[in-house]
């Protein structure tokens, strides 16, 4: 039977919230490694940064792209590759290498 009182609903989430910390922390862990949870929070992060567009396209696309787009190196991890945007629209650009993406971010500096 659902609450209807809001206030009580809160109290006894926080009560939940606090009685059970650890299995909370541990279902968090466990979903971050599936591959629902990554893509998750991967898409999280893109609008944290300000990326904007149809993020299940821009992830499919991610995941899909096995080497950079400019200098055609083959990602060796998740961690080498970046998704590339225009910081000022949010537009989605390349899927680059952590040295292209920093390179294209010095080019940027340099203008300024």
């Amino acid at each position: 039977m659902p609450i209807k009182d809001k206030e009580r609903k809160k109290e006894i989430d926080r009560r939940y919230r606090e009685n059970n910390k650890e299995q909370i922390k541990e279902s968090n862990r466990v979903y971050r490694q599936t591959e629902k949870g990554k893509k998750s929070n991967r898409i999280k992060l893109w609008r944290k940064k300000g990326v904007i567009g149809d993020y299940d396209k821009l992830y499919e696309k991610y995941v899909n792209t096995d080497k950079c787009e400019i200098c055609k190196s083959v990602f060796k991890s998740d961690f080498y590759r970046c998704l590339d945007h225009d910081h000022e629209t949010g537009e989605f650009r390349y899927v680059l290498c952590r040295a292209c993406n920093n390179k294209d971010a010095w080019k940027n500096k340099i203008k300024d």
